[in-house]
């Protein structure tokens, strides 16, 4: 029998709390952007999530609820994604999708909080954990959204919270962090409502918060206990090749610049080639569309003179409108002049690129260096482009990108989670802005960033050769499909729920 207590506080009025509940759920908005790049104050993600959960279940009026995480979860997806994406037009695309989420989160989250209640609470934080982690599912197939702002994002900056990934996927991470927001804000509510308190409402059962705590705590603990003994089992005698990522400076694509730009084009990386080249780059990788020609059409000889010249295997990122059809691609160019097989990009970059022509083909150079491989840009944020050159043996894949300086970090974090899901070695370069060289480990070896005017540099280093033999790149993203079968079954539960209280009200002739 659910137990309640009458308000000792004066009844306040809903004007009162509604503002008292949006100030409060703004505090979350404000803890996830400080969590997120580029502030990186990592540790508020595990309670950035409290503030708004307390305004929607004990501030709040029941019927106006899902202004906690309207305010809290929607005000932080419009200032982070609508920072990154300023100006572009897939930052029109974000808002709209971040305002559908809003209003959704508007109309649903009142029936959430009568569930809980007519539960007494005992669900509250497994539902919780699958909600978010089963919606970060549902998005990451939804572009131009995908795996931008998941919460496991915010620790790309430590690894050593990171290697459980490789087994479990990020959205593992995202269990581990929204586990804690949720027993943390069920002993919050708890020690709030001994005081005080706004109307009848049910007791959280104090054996329950302390098993979620209980709970909470050993699942965090074993997590980092697992990656630290990942972290310190780390081959020390790696295969190491010396990688380099150039940038030009050019931000505009290479097939929307003149003809006439293109032999400019092709001096300038080439000058970054050369001076990485002398700093004993073995591979040297280009930026996506770098250059507006087939490189095994046009200035093919001046390309193989420069592999021979600094004897190192080129990655060469171009695009062009060709009459079949629009190719976005890169391609391998050896020492000895040879050119290997083309990879074009497999997820377009929406909205706005056309279906790629050469999509499809994902090829893994076996090279006197190692198995290396590529994907491009957009790519990196799907989780299966790099899982399946895993599977196919690659050792470091490279990330040529074309940015907007606000998503430089972005793809910056984004290629460190995939090289710590399939142990890889990431080297990603850009036009102008973020380039990186990242460990099987998600250690970031070298960063450099030319955010927001951008840059010409070559960024060169160590970096050891992955061994792809992670079990997440055979397994794949099952926490997220789990935590989504999660999901459903609770709005399910939820419906039938609400049915059966309104059969026994019925029945009892109230």
């Amino acid at each position: 029998m659910t137990t309640t207590n009458t308000p000792t506080d004066k009844p306040r009025t809903d004007l009162t709390r509604l503002a008292a509940g949006i100030g409060v759920s703004l505090l979350t908005s404000i803890l996830l952007i400080l969590a997120f790049h580029p502030h990186n104050l990592w540790l508020l993600a595990f309670f950035a999530l409290v503030p708004a959960q307390i305004a929607q279940y004990r501030i709040l009026p029941q019927k106006w609820a899902g202004l906690g995480s309207a305010v809290g979860i929607g005000g932080w997806l419009f200032v982070f994604l609508g920072g990154m994406f300023a100006g572009s037009p897939a930052g029109m695309v974000i808002q709209i999708v971040v305002a559908v989420i809003i209003v959704i989160q508007i109309f649903t989250v009142p029936g959430v909080r009568r569930f809980h209640e007519r539960t007494g609470y005992r669900w509250f934080v497994l539902q919780g954990v699958f909600d978010w982690v089963g919606i970060e599912m549902i998005r990451s197939f939804i572009p131009p959204i995908n795996t931008h702002a998941f919460i496991a994002q915010t620790m790309y900056t430590q690894p050593w919270m990171l290697q459980p990934i490789s087994i479990f996927s990020i959205y593992g991470l995202g269990v581990v962090i929204i586990l804690v927001n949720f027993a943390l804000t069920q002993g919050a509510i708890y020690l709030l409502e001994k005081k005080w308190r706004l109307e009848e409402l049910p007791f959280l059962p104090p054996k329950t918060i302390l098993r979620w705590l209980g709970a909470a705590a050993g699942v965090l603990a074993i997590w980092v206990g697992a990656s630290l003994l990942i972290l310190a089992s780390a081959p020390a005698n790696a295969p190491v090749i010396r990688a380099a990522a150039i940038q030009h400076n050019y931000p505009v694509p290479g097939h929307q610049d003149s003809a006439e730009s293109q032999p400019l084009r092709l001096q300038a990386l080439s000058e970054q080639a050369r001076l990485a080249a002398q700093q004993g780059a073995q591979l040297i990788v280009m930026p996506e569309l770098g250059l507006g020609f087939d490189p095994q059409v046009e200035y093919t000889a001046e390309l193989k003179a420069l592999a021979a010249e600094t004897n190192a295997y080129l990655l060469i990122g171009y695009g062009l409108d060709d009459p079949r059809g629009w190719r976005n691609e890169a391609v391998m160019l050896t020492p000895e002049g040879e050119f290997l097989q083309v990879y074009g990009k497999n997820h377009a970059t929406s909205p706005g690129e056309p279906p790629i022509l050469t999509a499809g083909v994902y090829p893994v150079y076996d090279t006197s260096l190692g198995r290396l491989a590529t994907i491009i840009c957009n790519d990196v944020h799907w989780t299966d482009t790099s899982r399946r050159l895993a599977r196919d043996g690659a050792q470091l894949i490279s990330v040529p990108t074309l940015e907007i300086p606000g998503i430089a970090l972005e793809q910056v974090a984004q290629s460190v989670l995939r090289a710590v899901e399939n142990r890889v070695a990431v080297v990603k370069t850009d036009v102008a802005y973020a380039a990186a060289i990242i460990d099987p480990y998600g250690r970031i070896i070298a960063l450099r960033d030319g955010s927001p005017d951008g840059a010409a540099f070559a960024l060169t280093a160590d970096v050891p050769l992955g061994t792809s033999a992670a079990p997440y790149t055979r397994l794949g993203d099952w926490v997220g499909w789990l935590c989504l079968a999660g999901f459903v079954f609770f709005t399910g539960f939820q419906e039938v729920s609400k049915r059966q209280g309104k059969a026994t009200r019925d029945n009892s002739g109230t």
